[in-house]
């Protein structure tokens, strides 16, 4: 694919995961199943690793989806709380460590990075605060900077 023809697909996919993400995170509707709109943001994420100058900030890829429903209180992170991307083979594995000790650069050495791994549970990130011990928060994602 070039880079122009990449770039309209890039702007469709981010349109409509856009769209999808909000019916899930602020409607709580789902039109396309939670793999389907998986796969989607693996093209995009796909794409954008091949043309990297076509990411964008309002890009899928660069945050969270959601809005805090009106009805909680709002809660300000400390630190955002990002989302992982979604691997779907070896190589995606390995591409994702790569990034992964880049980030880190010499902060570590391999012997003592370990990893684990656990089933993906859609709307399931929280933070919990705890005082002296003593839980006093908890709150949801919700767009990354307030939840």
């Amino acid at each position: 694919m070039n880079k122009q023809g990449a770039q309209e697909r890039i702007e469709k996919l981010k349109k409509e995961i856009n769209y999808h993400r909000y019916l899930y995170h602020v409607l709580d509707r789902e039109e396309i199943s939670p793999e389907a709109l998986d796969s989607l943001k693996k093209e995009l994420f796909d794409l954008e690793q091949q043309f990297p100058d076509l990411v964008t900030s309002d890009s899928p890829t660069q945050r969270v989806a959601g809005q805090p429903l009106k009805e909680f209180k709002k809660v300000a992170h400390p630190t955002p709380m990002i989302s992982f991307n979604d691997a779907f083979s070896e190589e995606d594995m390995k591409d994702w460590e790569k990034r992964y000790v880049d980030f880190l650069k010499n902060q570590m050495s391999q012997s003592d990075r370990r990893y684990y791994c656990e089933l993906k549970i859609d709307g399931l990130a929280i933070e919990l605060q705890y005082e002296n011990g003593i839980f006093n928060l908890g709150a949801t994602r919700g767009d990354g900077k307030i939840g």
